[in-house]
Order: structure tokens, then sequence, then C-alpha cells
């Protein structure tokens, strides 16, 4: 019998499932002649399925183990899916972990049997091992399907908060997996990208740029007080993540500093070494003839200096992307003189693979344009080897043409002449026109470079001998007076030149130069039309050209071998030639009078020609930043970022400025305080008092900034040390853990003075306690410019009520005792709120005696009801139904929406029996019908009501609407607000609960709203008219909050609006059903915004 999973040998062999290979064949190693081989039952991958559904853990972890070695080679095991993801739930640690490797690999391409396992995989999110969280959300984020789209969100949200660096690092890599799924999210994952770059863990950072840049590279406003940050971090960061930062920074560097090449007077000017001298001496005299003023030296911004002096280490990285990263940062961010650094480490990767090699051959082919200079002390490096790949000798030849001077052209020549006698006939005709750019380039050459092409058209490869025609003829354009002899020599070469290019090219130069050659140029046109058949077509156009030329200097002795040619051409096979033949003989052989361009037929074809400026390929390609794709096709790729032109002047430097928060605990300050107040005891007891009181009123004055209470808990401390310097300013020197630097704080004198009051102990002590908290929260927090605070308003001391939950009736638009639209006071909060009185009643008699600041409440809020249409009239034979949420609890039962319906007849005759009729809904849904309506007269208009219970979902539900004779399918979507009821609670409990439903409850979103709507009535007029939710009073200023519960499961609801001082305002939205908490958080944010 077989063993454990087919892995014992035994002599029943038909009795042993196939082992799994990967390929669907049974495995070689059995017997040749058992009928396994033949079997017609035979399952695929069936002793691993055995082996994963086995109760033993051993088992289960080696059945793993093939699986991920299948998947490592490349084999196919998806149909083990089903298989695999059972056991996604095991409690053995290294089965989970294979189980979640291999579920990365293929839960994109089995997304429905993934999405059943959304559940595991959210409470793995959850488990002590960081590992396994990670792994969870890497399986979360590989299901590409955008109806989990929120729940990726929260998931991601959650992993950002964790403690363990690799989880969060996770978080980050699938921030881009997200936004491909649902760009919409974008504005969240801003948020939480922020919270990422201010990580200080090298773990994350690299991540952490990468979805900034995939996500918001125009953000760069999230690099500024990150800045100083990553370039620090930058040599310990891994070396994936260095690539990424070198670059985004180097965007960064562009745009944020200004040009430090800018006093340059550009590329690189080769003068005689004397004669620059005695230039620069001439400028100088002239300036101080002139006096002038001299330009502004420049002077490198600190921060910028910083980048650089960072990177620089990182030019001995064992990775060649770091150190080619680092060279472009350089190259487009430096000073020139200091981008020769670069050059050595540059060399060394010139030692590895050839796909190394031809990248950084690249960058160094177009940095070697501008900085002749900087590779000129390693010219032998770039000395082509016989090993070396066509494309990298193409390379190294382009490389030492750009490095070619008049010192060491001498010795490139030598080496390009062993080059020509290459066996590579496209490294051979490279370097000829590497020779003909090195003699164009530099005169001194030209005649020596000249001489050996002519000695080249004698060789015996055709295109060592064509290539050098090309080139030669180019040279000749520059210098065409002096070299007479080499026209003739290349005439009498062209009846043994066959490449078609060569033979236009020396045909070009004899029609364009036929006055130097007047007796050769006819005999070469002679035997031109003899063979004009069977010419290529770029070579008759240069025989049409020559007849045409010769025709105009020489006409006696060609005029009837021109016309020949045109006859030729008259008849040719390809189009261009016979317009080119018709256009040339209306302009030399005109039938008629001649026209008024056969007037000027010597300007048009004879006219000088500008000489071809020879031009490295690589010149335009420094437009593209250096190490990207862009930059080696020499065109735009898909994402690339164009760098921006430095700008003329810097911008604000102090953006990148970060304001310390000093780390110190609580208890040191309080115990050294204490110290203080034991040394100072000979103060008098009225001096204490007062102060004491003081104090006092200064908290309980619950309406003062933040800012204005330290001010006041730091004059209360000054006050009891020197009460004869109210008004005088006085600074403490706080010292920094681990800076010698002190730093001063200065702190402004309250100039309110301090008053006695008759307060009972109890408060003195409270008022005590608050003091020693608000000058903690003074010495850990700077203040730059305290503001001058009001005198604090006395009140007496009232008792909270507590029994105002007794007090809460949503029935009536007023309260018993009198309570109108006008504003009341509370006791709840001290800042102002916007509450419907339905909402919220409040005793008179408990505000009797309050003082404080008043909660403005307003008596009614009115909502518009939107309405829907459920049936056009035209597709229900003149039968229309529109329907709204009415917002009111149901007769039939209070997990139901209530719904009106308005039926209107608008047909000619009299509609009967209208009824729902049979339904589709999902499972757990309930559909309530309306009685149904025996008649319907024309032009009328009916109202009824229905019931739906949706199950907290925003499923439709869909049924028909029937009547005597039709019947039409119509379905009701519910949005999510219209799911809830009104939820009556307090302040305290609806904080309490909102702490509770934090971490994966909670979807928050900023909220731009506009000045008109920015007051409080508009605020909760909007939310109240897309979500059916009640307003819970608020004691801090900006803060709205609403609380309500979904109908079918009571799940809690907490809707929360924070305006900022920009007018901007935060959003959150906690609930414990993901979906809905997110789907209603849009459309709160989209009613806000509108």
């Amino acid at each position: 019998m077989a063993g454990n999973g087919g892995f014992q040998a035994s002599s029943g062999y038909n009795d042993r499932p196939p082992s799994s290979t990967g390929s669907g064949e049974a495995d070689v190693g059995v017997d040749p002649a058992t009928s396994s081989f033949f079997n017609n039952e035979f399952k695929r991958h069936e002793d691993l399925k055995m082996m994963l559904d086995s109760n033993k853990d051993s088992q289960k972890l080696d059945a793993m183990k093939r699986i991920i070695g299948m998947v490592a080679k490349g084999k196919d095991a998806s149909d083990l899916f089903p298989a695999v993801v059972k056991n996604v739930v095991s409690k053995n640690l290294e089965v989970k972990k294979l189980v979640y490797v291999y579920l990365t690999r293929y839960a994109e391409e089995q997304q429905d049997l993934a999405l059943l396992s959304i559940s595991t995989f959210q409470r793995a999110l959850k488990d002590p091992n960081q590992l396994i969280r990670a792994s969870a959300l890497r399986v979360l984020s590989s299901i590409r399907v955008q109806m989990i789209a929120p729940i990726m969100m929260l998931a991601i949200k959650e992993a950002v908060m964790d403690m363990s660096p690799y989880v969060r690092k996770t978080a980050a890599h699938g921030i881009p997996k997200l936004y491909s799924i649902d760009p919409e999210q974008k504005d969240q994952l801003v948020e939480v990208i922020e919270k990422l770059l201010a990580d200080k863990t090298t773990l994350v950072a690299g991540s952490a740029i990468q979805a900034f840049e995939e996500v918001c590279p125009e953000r760069i406003d999230l690099i500024h007080k990150n800045y100083r940050k990553l370039c620090n971090l930058l040599v310990d960061v891994e070396e994936w993540g260095q690539i990424v930062i070198i670059n985004m920074l180097t965007r960064y560097v562009r745009s944020q500093f200004i040009n430090p090449n800018s006093d340059d007077v550009g590329e690189e000017v080769e003068k005689p070494f004397y004669e620059s001298e005695k230039d620069d001496d001439d400028d100088d005299n002239d300036d101080d003839g002139d006096s002038k003023p001299k330009p502004k030296q420049y002077m490198m911004d600190a921060d910028h200096r910083l980048i650089l002096r960072q990177c620089k280490p990182l030019l001995n990285s064992r990775n060649a992307a770091v150190v080619m990263a680092v060279a472009q940062l350089y190259h487009h961010c430096a000073p020139r003189s200091e981008v020769g650094i670069v050059a050595k480490s540059l060399i060394r990767l010139l030692r590895s693979h050839s796909e190394v090699q031809y990248v950084v051959l690249s960058n160094i082919a177009t940095m070697s344009i501008k900085q002749k200079g900087m590779f000129e002390p390693f010219l032998k490096s770039f000395y082509v080897r016989s090993h070396d790949a066509t494309h990298i000798k193409l390379l190294k030849l382009e490389i030492l043409t750009n490095l070619a001077t008049e010192t060491n052209i001498a010795t490139i020549l030598r080496e390009l002449q062993t080059y020509v006698t290459s066996s590579d006939k496209e490294f051979a005709a490279a370097t000829i026109q590497a020779i003909g750019r090195c003699a164009s380039n530099i005169s001194e050459v030209t005649d020596s470079c000249l001489n050996g092409l002519v000695l080249l058209m004698s060789n015996r490869d055709e295109s060592v001998v064509a290539e050098s025609v090309v080139v030669i003829k180019k040279l000749l354009q520059m210098q065409s007076s002096t070299h007479k002899d080499i026209i003739i020599h290349m005439a009498k070469m062209v009846d043994n030149i066959t490449v078609p290019m060569a033979r236009a090219s020396i045909l070009w130069l004899i029609g364009e130069y036929s006055d130097r050659v007047p007796k050769i140029a006819p005999d070469v046109l002679r035997k031109m039309a003899k063979t004009f058949i069977q010419e290529e077509d770029i070579v008759k156009l240069q025989i049409l050209n020559l007849g045409v030329k010769l025709m105009i200097t020489n006409s006696k002795q060609t005029k009837l071998l021109c016309q020949y040619v045109f006859n030729l051409a008259k008849y040719d096979q390809n189009y261009d030639i016979r317009d080119r033949s018709r256009f040339l003989r209306a302009l030399v052989l005109p039938t008629g009078e001649k026209g008024p361009l056969a007037k000027h037929a010597k300007k048009i074809f004879l006219s000088t020609k500008p000489a071809p400026v020879l031009e490295s390929r690589f010149k335009d390609r420094d437009q593209y930043q250096l190490g990207t794709l862009s930059h080696m096709i020499n065109m735009r790729a898909t994402g690339y970022q164009q760098l921006m032109e430095w700008p003329e002047v810097a911008p604000d430097p102090t953006v990148r400025n970060v304001e310390v928060v000093m780390p110190w605990s609580e208890k040191p300050l309080l115990d050294s305080k204490k110290q203080k107040k034991t040394e100072k005891s000979f103060y008098s007891s009225s001096e204490s008092s007062s102060v004491a009181d003081s104090s006092d009123d200064d908290d309980d004055s619950d309406d003062e900034t933040d800012s204005a209470d330290t001010d006041e808990s730091d004059s209360e401390e000054d006050s009891s040390a020197n009460s004869n310097a109210e008004e005088s300013d006085s600074s403490i020197e706080l010292k920094k853990p681990k800076v010698k630097k002190v730093e001063k704080i200065e702190v402004k004198k309250d100039d309110s003075g301090t008053e006695s009051d008759d307060d009972d102990s109890s408060d003195d002590d409270d008022s005590s306690d608050d003091d020693d908290s608000s000058e903690t929260e003074e010495e850990i927090v700077k203040k730059k410019s305290p503001e001058k605070k009001k005198p604090p308003a006395k009140k007496s001391a009232t008792k909270p009520s507590q029994d105002l939950d007794l007090l809460l009736d949503f029935g009536s638009e007023g309260t018993s005792g009198g309570v109108t639209s006008q504003p009341v006071q509370s006791t709840m909060g001290v800042n102002d709120l916007l509450t419907p009185m339905s909402a919220l009643d409040l005793d008179i008699e408990t505000n009797k005696n309050t003082t404080t600041a008043n909660s403005q409440m307003f008596a009614s809020v009115q909502v518009e009801t939107k309405s829907y249409e459920l049936l056009n009239k035209m597709s229900g034979d003149g039968l229309s139904i529109k329907y709204k949420f009415t917002r009111t609890i149901s007769i039939f039962s209070p997990k139901m929406v209530s719904i009106e319906l308005v039926l209107t007849n608008s047909n000619d005759k009299t509609l009967s029996g209208i009824k729902v009729g049979a339904k589709k809904i999902q499972p757990g849904m309930e559909i309530q019908d309306f009685p149904e309506i025996a008649a319907l007269a024309s032009k009328n208009s009916t109202t009824v009501l229905m019931s739906v219970n949706f199950n907290d979902t925003t499923q439709p539900a869909s049924f028909e609407i029937c009547t005597d004779d039709r019947k039409f399918n119509v379905s009701i979507t519910a949005p999510v607000g219209e799911l809830l009821q009104p939820n009556n609670m307090l302040e305290k409990e609806f904080i309490k609960e909102q702490g509770k439903l934090s971490g994966m409850a909670e979807n928050s979103t900023k909220v731009k709203l506009d000045e008109d709507s920015a007051d409080m009535k508009s605020i909760v007029s909007k939310v109240l008219m897309v979500a059916n939710v009640v307003q819970v009073t608020s004691s801090e200023t900006g803060i709205f909050r609403f609380s309500a519960v979904t109908l079918a499961t009571s799940t809690l609801v907490l809707v929360s609006v924070a305006v900022k001082e920009n007018g901007d305002a935060k959003l959150t939205v906690n609930c414990e059903k993901m979906v809905i908490g997110a789907m209603l958080m849009k459309d709160v944010k989209k009613s806000l915004e509108s």
C-alpha cells in the first residue's frame, strides 16, 4: 500500500497516486511497464491535495514546500488553489507563511475563491506575529477587485499605525496597488503617505517614497518637512530604496534650489593655453576701466550641499543602480567642478556584466559631451576589446569620439585604425564615421583623416569603401577647393563601387563640383546613362541631378545625354523618379518660352550648400534624466517625469524647518516645580492665595485658546516667583537631550493681574493640578508670539444635571418650558453648537445660574426630501411612479425602511388592479407590499406606502408592478444614509463609543468647504440631507457630531465634522460595518462640498 501521500514505494503501483511534477504528467520514476501511464482516471496533483487535507501539520508543510518549489520553477499550480486556501486558518506558523506566499501569487487569478477568505485575512491583520500580519495585508492587496477597495483602505490605514516597521513597509507597498484599482481613493491615500513619510525607520523610507512617486509625485510639499530626514537616513536605507529616494530628491533639488552653474559660461571652450590667459588679462583690464559691478557670487544652500554630501559615500555601493543614481544626481544638480568625482565609480561598473555596461556606457556617452575632461584620464578604459558585443563596441566608439581633443587625437586615431580592419562590418563602418567626426571637429587632423579615408577606398570590403565615400563626401563639403584630386579619384572608382549610397554620394560630389572636373563629369554622366535602368532609386535621382547641373554648366556636351536620361526616367516604375524628371525637364529643357523658375535654375541647383554638421547621436539625450528608460530609448516613455528647469529665485527655504518637540516626561518637571515652591515659601499667605485664586479663574475660562492657556500658566509661575515683576518678560533656558545648543523660550506675562475670589478649597486644589499640567504643556511646546488674553469672566459653580437623558424629546418642535428657536444656555458645552431642538431639549431651571458661553441650537432644520423615479411613463405605458424615503418608523416593522410611492396615470383610460407582483430580492431582505389599487382614473395620482428591509445593504430590491394587463420590472435602491435611524446619546457617550470604533472601523477624509457653507446651519443641513442622523451636542468649537444606528441590525454609526480655521474640514465616520461607513463617508463628503 502507498505510504503517506504516496511517498513510500510499494509493490502496488496502481494504488499509488501519481506524483506532482507541475506538468500534469505522471512521475517518470515509476516502472515504465505499469499501467499508470495509460490510466484514464489520472488526477493531477492528487497526492498534494491528499496531503493538504491531512490532519498532520508535517504533511501539510511538506506539501506546501513542494508547491512553492513548483511555483518558483515557473510551473502552474493554480488548480491547487481551493486545497491551499483552506489551510489559511492553519495554526502552524510555517504552514500559514507558505500559504500566504502561494495566495500572493495566485490571488489575482483566482479572485472569486480568494474573496471567500477575506474575513480570515482580516482576522490575520490582528495576529501577534508581524510576518502573518504583513502577509495577510500583502494577499489582501493582491486581490484586484474594486469591490473590496474600502476594506483594503481600512487595512492599510490600520497597518500604517502598526508597531512593526515590516508591516508598515508592506502597507506602503499596498498603496500603489489600491490606487491602481480605485483612483478615487487618492485623497485618503495621500494622507496615509504623509504619515509614512514621517516614519523615521529606514525600512519604511524607501517604500514610502515609492508609493509617493506612484500616487502623488506632484505633491512636492509633502517632502519639505522630511527632506533633511531623508538625506540623513539615505546611507542606511536598503539599496533599492536608495535608488527611489535619490531619483525623487533629484527632482526636488531641481525645483527648490537655484542653478549652481549659473555663473559658468556653459560648455567647455578649448583655447590655447597662453591665449586664454592673455584674453583673461585683457578682460580684467576692460573691467577695471569700465568699473562695472561684478555679479553676485553664488552661495550654495546648506540643504543643497546636504544631499550632495550624503550621497557621496554611496558611490562605493556594490549595487550598480545606486552608483548610477548618484551619478545622475551629481550630473543634474551638482556644480560642474564637483561632477568629476563620479567618474571613477562609473568606470568601476564597466567590469560588470554586459547589460550593466550598456546602461553605464550610454550614460557616460551623454555626460562626456559636456564633461570631456571628466573621463579623459580613463581613456584606455573605453578601448574596444575583442570579446565585447557589437552594441558595447559602438558605445565605446562613441565615447572615444566625444573625448577626442587636440592632445589625445593621435592616440585615438591610432586606435581607430585597428578597428577599421575588424571583421564586424557594422563596427568597421561606425569606426569610419568616428574618424570623420574627429576630422570635422579638430581641423588639425582633417587632411590626415582625408588621406586615410582615401586609402580605405581601395579596401576589399565593400561596406568599408562605401562608408568611406560617404564620409569623404561630407568632409569635402567643408573644404572642397583644395581636394580636386580626391574628387577625380572617386570619379574613377564609380564603376567598381556597387553600394547605392556610395554611388549616390560620388554622383552628388561630381555634380556639385563639376566646374572643378569639367572633362570628367560628362563622361561619368554617359556611363550612368547606360546603366540607368539597373540602378537603385537613390542613384537614379542623383543621375537626374547630375544631368541638370551639367546641363546648366556645360549644355553643349551634355544636352543630348540629359534628354536621354529624362526620357528613361519618364517611364520609370517609381513615381518619384517620374515626377522629378518632369519637374527638371520643365526647368532646363522648356518646350516653349522659359518660365519664371527657369531663369533662376542656376541659383536653384548650384547654390552654395551648408556643410553638414557631424554630431554625436547622444547630444539631444541630455533632455532626459540620466538612468531612465526615456534616456535609453531617446523618447519619452510612459510614466516619465520631466526634470524641472532651475528656478531663477530660490523658493522659501524655511519650509524645510521642522519644529522639534521635546520628548520630556511630566514627572521630573512636576518634581522640579514642587521643589521651587518649597524653596520660595517665604512669601506671604495673601500673595499665595491671590496666585491660587487667579489660577482658578484662568482655569475655569473654557473659551480661551490653548496658546492663551499655556501663556497664562506661565504667568502664574512667574508671579509666584516674583510678584513685583508681573508686567515684565522672562525667558527660561531649556536644554535638549543630546544637543549642545541651548534654546531660549520666551514667555510673555499676562497683563490681567491676579484676583482673589471666595472659592472653596476643592476648586483651589483642582486649579493647582491644572496649573501643573498647563506648565508641563508650556514647557514642551514652544510659543513664538503669545496672544493677548482677555480677563476671565466670573461664574458661579453649578451642579450639572444628572437626569439630562430624561429631557430628550424628539416628538415636538419646542420644549414644555417655552424654549423656542432662540439660543439657550447649557452646561453641556461652552462653545457654539447647532443642534435641532427636536434632538435635545434642556431644562431651563438647570441653566438659570449658568454664565458660560452659549450653545446655539436651532429649533428645527428643514431638509428637502429627494424624489426618485421608479417607473417612467414611457416605459410604463402611461403609468409613472416616483418614490421617496419618509424617514419615519415603518408601521410593519422597525427594521424596515418606509417608502412613499406616488403613482400617476397619464393614460386616457383608467388603470385597474395595480399591485406588487413577483419579487427578486437578496437573502435576508423583505418587502411589505402596498395595498392593491383597484382603479386609478386618467390624469389622476395617488400615494401609497410600502416598506423594505434592505438588511443593511445597498443591494436593490427588485419586484414587479402589475396591472390587469401589464407587468413592469422595477427596483428600489436605498442610499446608505436612508438605512439609518437617529440614535440619541450624550457627548461623553459619543466620544467613548468613537474610541471603541477606531482602527479599521474608522473612515476619515478631508473636505473642502465653500465660504458660504462653512457655517453651522449649512453643515448640519447638508449632513441631514444625505443621512437620517441626529445631532449630538458638542462642547468644542467647530466640531459637529451626529449619531444613528442601522435599521436592520442596530449597528452604531457615528459621524463627526471638524471644521478648521482655513475653511477645510475633516470628516470622520465610525461604524463596525466597514462598507456602510465608507459609502456614508463618500455621500456626506459629496454633500458638504456641493
